[in-house]
């Protein structure tokens, strides 16, 4: 677990009170890659049901332009990230240098860490040494985590809220004048397109190694990690917002939550047509929209398990939030499908062949949250 998660995540001999929502929310949005996402595919085999095949549908990424539930998982993450930071904003900058360096030494050395992580969850080093630095793909879905939260950090610590808004603003209309009016491309196909946009431009240029799947541009590339701040950002704005105390009590912050999410994804979408909503290149508009639609789900955790105090239903997805890093770079380097084929396989031939690809996704997922329950009940909880 990185130090940016909230703590719910505890030693059962001191419990405290915690904010459950947030790793709650962490853990239901890291469900899906453990494989979550298979579960309506399997459901339309077994049923034929329109409406799980476009469930299913929700469960891709959009091709380029358009946004799906899959679109929010990245950025959801980083949200939530950056909720945390606000939770508990440390001021640094009037400290002496000698109390600043254990964090900063700690910020550089967790976002090393994660950019070496990333680079093994994608297979950096998959042809094992000697190693050949240009075959790498250097650019990941941590490293982007890791930038993402360093400099909120740095913000949190060395700002005002004030400049941290006009940070904000700055970055998300700086970019879209970038990515509208292009001073760099590699052709004139389109301020948009996958080779006509100034973020593939900078990734050929600058990207040290390979691009993912040897596209034009990377998603997780130099250029589209600026604007994913922001949605650390927003986070860390909800964060300052549920910390402190209301005299209209807390069901007053879950309806200015909603409120405020609402609104982000009415921005979003109404700039869209200039502006499109685009993971690829991680637009403007795309951060709004996934801003907004993370804040609805904040909201609606915050005001189902700490609010109404209604949390037993979470506890899975708690035990995942717990681990979510571990269990994603485990995504990665563990074969949890032959682990789950050789316990359960038996089992699932029992079943008619119409629901076994339904007992398989359910099986892999068991393995794995199995596993995180283990280390939950041990009070195991990987810091990153």
């Amino acid at each position: 677990m990185n130090d940016t998660q909230s703590q719910a995540c505890s030693t059962p001999k001191k419990q405290k009170v915690r904010l459950k929502s947030l790793d709650a929310l962490r853990g239901f949005d890291m469900f899906w890659i453990l494989g979550g996402e298979a579960i309506f595919a399997a459901l339309v085999v077994l049923t034929g049901w329109g409406s799980f095949t476009w469930l299913d549908t929700q469960m891709h990424h959009s091709p380029w332009h358009g946004f799906t539930f899959y679109d929010l998982i990245f950025p959801l993450f980083i949200f939530l990230s950056g909720v945390a930071l606000g939770l508990s904003p440390k001021r640094l900058d009037k400290l002496p240098m000698r109390e600043r360096m254990p964090l900063y030494q700690h910020a550089i050395k967790r976002l090393a860490l994660l950019l070496v992580l990333g680079i093994v969850y994608n297979h950096g080093w998959g042809t094992g040494i000697p190693i050949a630095l240009g075959d790498i793909r250097y650019a990941s879905v941590l490293g982007r985590i890791a930038f993402a939260w360093f400099f909120c950090a740095l913000l949190v610590w060395h700002t005002s809220l004030r400049t941290q808004v006009i940070f904000t603003v700055a970055i998300l209309v700086g970019y879209s004048l970038l990515q509208l009016f292009p001073f760099l491309t590699l052709d004139n196909s389109g301020a948009f397109t996958a080779t006509g946009s100034i973020n593939a431009a900078i990734d050929s240029l600058l990207l040290p190694g390979v691009i993912y799947q040897d596209a034009a541009v990377d998603p997780e590339g130099i250029l589209s990690t600026i604007p994913a701040v922001v949605n650390g950002l927003f986070g860390v704005f909800v964060g300052h917002f549920i910390v402190k105390l209301h005299e209209k009590g807390e069901g007053f912050k879950v309806a200015v939550m909603t409120i405020l999410g609402l609104a982000l994804l009415g921005i979003g979408w109404l700039i869209s047509p200039i502006i499109p909503v685009n993971k690829t290149l991680w637009t403007s508009s795309f951060v709004l929209v996934t801003s907004g639609w993370s804040l609805l789900l904040l909201a609606l955790f915050y005001g189902v398990i700490d609010v109404m105090k209604l949390s037993r239903w979470a506890f899975p997805f708690i035990v995942i939030g717990c681990n979510a890093i571990v269990i994603y770079l485990a995504t990665s380097i563990v074969n949890w499908q032959y682990t789950a084929d050789s316990l359960f396989g038996g089992v699932i031939k029992w079943f008619p062949v119409s629901a076994q690809s339904l007992i398989a996704v359910i099986a892999l997922l068991l393995v794995q949250w199995l596993v995180l329950y283990w280390m939950y009940k041990r009070s195991i909880f990987i810091k990153v």
